[in-house]
């Protein structure tokens, strides 16, 4: 059952991603306002990806570079459907920020299973 609620809950940070991404920039949604400083637009981009990334860590046990393959992959894909969207600009510097940001949320989750104990097999 636990593995349900994992799986919902990467599927939901998957689609708010995709339409934060891909929505126009009127209909994006923001914390501070459309007029919010880039460093602000950095950290949403990190945290994003990085609950992403911890959340398919805990479903992907022990495969650090499939995790981090497909957070990169979302990631670029993703920036690359935003040259589909008109008022949309994208850049190598936000992948490289979003996948930074999936790295470090796979890294916290298999650093924590580490230190979890087993369950019997």
């Amino acid at each position: 059952m636990r593995r349900n609620h994992l799986i919902a809950a990467a599927a939901i940070c998957l689609a708010l991603i995709v339409y934060a991404t891909l929505a126009t920039l009127a209909g994006r949604p923001v914390l501070m306002g459309h007029a919010e400083a880039y460093w602000v637009v950095v950290i949403e981009r990190f945290s994003a990806y990085c609950l992403l990334g911890f959340l398919l860590s805990f479903l992907l046990p022990g495969r650090f570079r499939l995790a981090c393959a497909f957070v990169i992959a979302v990631a670029l894909g993703l920036e690359i459907l935003q040259t589909l969207v008109p008022d949309r600009d994208p850049r190598f510097l936000d992948v490289l920020q979003k996948a930074a940001g999936g790295i470090f949320g796979v890294s916290l989750a298999q650093t924590i299973l580490a230190f979890l104990p087993r369950p019997p097999s």
